[in-house]
């Protein structure tokens, strides 16, 4: 069991998101940065779409009222245990009682405290995500307050002092380095690109677009020089992910993300590719992002490296338990 002490708005259970019921007009929802949530869980050994609770206000204050290992991904903040330092990305074990303290992130937006097994809310329409405008999912679909209480499996590891490097130290972005004011994201040309101006084209690719305070889980509103169409158009509505961007009216652009509306009609300039979408997820308002056109084979290709990072902390975390027990079978034998 966990309770909530101290909590900021819009701190929410999330897992990998509910995936097949957009027809029904049923978003998504689930982490922005499922690199993070799958890592906190590949270090855990938990499965890959166990909930966590996703930060992204603080500070964040919670007791652990049962004997629990965790780890806390996504960010970099000062992190206290009972007012010891606690590093991020890294397999920690808490005795019941103890009081786990995460301030505000120098490094990153969104944090997500994983623990051993997992949170234990209902499954709704095949997950345990919080969909906030739906009023379900999570805890009773509504954000964390102070006093709540969330179930936990009560699992703790034999081990711990062990993490991961983050995808950030990991992975180059699409510039090869990001200076922390500016997130370089890759993106394709979307359905609707023939439809703007070429002096719009070719500003979607060079402008440092800026992250506004009216951005959400829904999408992130940008502001920058107006992106104008050739002509005035009426689209019909059509299927909406996350990545997708669109272009309303006023000319600047809004990427959709996880809570991301499931039809739309604004034209859509471009698609964020899947690759990088944890790196939008991890953008704080105020900072720009830079596009940078890529193909879809480009797209597909740009999978990989993620995919090789989760493998190999996956092989490592793997290997670790196992020494682990090795170790701790033979202390019981000569104790034997």
């Amino acid at each position: 069991m966990i309770t909530i002490l101290e909590t900021s708005p819009l701190n929410t259970v999330q897992d990998l998101g509910r995936p097949g019921y957009r027809n029904l007009g049923v978003s998504t929802s689930g982490v922005m940065d499922p690199v993070a949530l799958r890592a906190g869980n590949i270090l855990l050994g938990n499965n890959d779409d166990d909930a966590c609770i996703e930060l992204q206000t603080y500070p964040f204050v919670l007791r652990l009222d049962a004997a629990a290992t965790f780890v806390v991904t996504g960010i970099d903040a000062a992190i206290e245990l009972d007012g010891r330092p606690v590093l991020p990305w890294m397999v920690e074990t808490a005795a019941a009682g103890q009081v786990l303290r995460i301030g505000q992130p120098g490094r990153g937006a969104r944090g997500y405290v994983c623990i051993a097994g997992g949170i234990d809310v209902p499954v709704v329409l095949g997950s345990r995500s919080t969909q906030l405008r739906g009023g379900f999912g999570g805890l009773d679909g509504r954000p964390l307050e102070a006093g709540d209480t969330l179930k936990t499996t009560g699992t703790t590891l034999d081990m711990a002092g062990y993490g991961a490097l983050p995808p950030s130290a990991v992975l180059k972005d699409a510039a090869g380095e990001a200076d922390g004011r500016t997130i370089h994201l890759r993106a394709m040309p979307a359905t609707d690109y023939e439809l703007f101006t070429p002096e719009a084209r070719q500003r979607l690719w060079t402008t440092p677009w800026r992250i506004t305070p009216q951005s959400n889980r829904v999408g992130y509103r940008l502001s920058g020089a107006p992106l104008e169409l050739r002509h005035r158009v009426e689209l019909r509505s059509y299927g909406v992910i996350a990545g997708i961007v669109q272009v309303p009216p006023s000319g600047e652009p809004i990427v959709q993300l996880s809570d991301a509306n499931t039809v739309g009609g604004y034209p859509r300039i471009a698609t964020v590719i899947e690759a990088d979408l944890w790196r939008l997820g991890q953008a704080r308002i105020g900072t720009h992002i830079h596009l940078h056109e890529c193909s879809f084979a480009e797209g597909v290709a740009a999978m990989r490296p993620v995919s090789a990072y989760l493998d190999d902390l996956r092989m490592m975390a793997g290997r670790y338990r196992q020494s682990a027990r090795r170790r701790a079978g033979m202390k019981s034998g000569d104790r034997a």
